[in-house]
């Protein structure tokens, strides 16, 4: 293939995964084919199957664009590349049979996202904005990668972005920037740890502080410390529950009673994908969700859209820390708490308004029935 050719290829290939919401996009030699995918509201899909003669070439072409070394085979590298306003990053990685790329595309258009556009109940949502109105405390959210953490977080941020405010971040890397808010980026190259950005940030007389992620003990003990020296502090944990962040943090090496004093609120949260509201059908059988039998919809698939769904939703469950929660973390008990609505009740409350399925719900959240 001419090099020009080539190029105008791989923009419209581009162009074209954007155009489908893809968040993802890979390119996979294999010995006897080349393989490029692309994962659409959490799901890998194949986009093409180019010839393995060009997979060097295209390889080439996308290190170009995103200024990273092209005679180097052997070693991993990342950088990032711009199309029509999207900023993508790229890392490589040495494979069986030449080199992986992956690119994750950044949610710059994310960044009209507010609040009020999450996806939360108007009880959780009135909750979530209180908390966050707090002078202190911890507030948590978990979940897997890509379950939406971040948007939330950045979410909260906007809300509370106002002038009388002093917001910092620590982020590993910035995905979103928001004007008004300080972020720093981590430098691991540089020396520039989460731990030294959050103890220089300290001193940058902050309000509110906002940490990409709590990773180890150190972090882990700065957050809590800044949650009870008058600061709001807002983190993400790798956690499946609400619950779970609790015994994560105590694992790391916090004190009960440091974790009954700074957290204010845990949200764990999933994002699953919306049926098609062109195609869905209802499905023949009832299904039993909680304790009534529903009727439900199936995905069946159309031009509008990728299988039957079109577009994500979030699962939001919310652990507030209540005194009687404060109790339970102090004396060190399983943790109780009463009325609230979990994940997978939350997922069975949008397959009876028809907006997502239970196949799809038992993918995100394992067996839910």
């Amino acid at each position: 293939m001419q090099e020009e050719q080539l190029i105008e290829s791989i923009d419209k290939l581009l162009l074209e995964a954007l155009e489908k919401r893809a968040s993802d996009i890979h390119f996979e030699p294999y010995q006897h084919s080349y393989r490029i995918r692309m994962r659409i509201d959490g799901v890998l899909h194949d986009m093409l199957s180019p010839q393995l003669s060009l997979a060097k070439q295209i390889t080439a072409r996308l290190k170009i664009m995103s200024k990273l070394n092209i005679a180097e085979h052997r070693l991993p590298q990342d950088g990032q590349l711009v199309i029509d306003r999207y900023t993508m990053r790229i890392a490589s990685l040495p494979v069986m049979h030449g080199e992986k790329i992956v690119l994750r595309v950044m949610d710059n258009h994310e960044s009209e996202l507010t609040i009020n556009d999450l996806g939360l109940t108007d009880a959780d949502l009135l909750t979530f904005k209180q908390i966050l109105d707090y002078p202190q405390g911890l507030i948590l959210v978990t979940g897997p990668t890509g379950s939406g953490k971040t948007v939330t977080l950045y979410s909260g941020l906007k809300w509370l972005n106002k002038t009388e405010r002093n917001i910092c971040s620590v982020e590993d890397p910035i995905e979103i920037p928001l004007e008004g808010i300080n972020q720093t980026a981590i430098n691991l190259k540089a020396g520039l740890t989460f731990a030294m950005v959050l103890r220089a940030l300290l001193r940058q007389d902050p309000d509110v502080m906002m940490i990409g992620e709590i990773r180890d003990r150190e972090t882990a003990e700065i957050a809590i410390q800044a949650a009870q020296t008058g600061h709001l502090v807002l983190s993400t944990l790798h956690t499946n529950s609400s619950v779970e962040a609790i015994t994560r943090l105590k694992q790391m090496g916090i004190e009960n009673y440091l974790l009954a004093s700074s957290l204010q609120l845990v949200v764990a949260q999933r994002l699953v994908r919306k049926l098609c509201p062109h195609c869905k059908v209802v499905a023949s059988d009832l299904v039993r969700l909680g304790n009534e039998l529903e009727p439900h919809y199936l995905a069946t698939g159309c031009p509008n859209c990728i299988g039957g769904y079109k577009g994500r939703i979030g699962l939001y469950e919310l652990l507030v820390i209540t005194p009687n929660i404060q109790q339970q973390i102090l004396a060190n008990q399983t943790i109780f708490p009463s009325n609230m609505t979990s994940l997978k009740m939350a997922g069975q409350i949008l397959v009876k308004q028809g907006i997502t399925t239970l196949a799809e719900l038992n993918r995100v959240l394992g067996d839910t029935v």
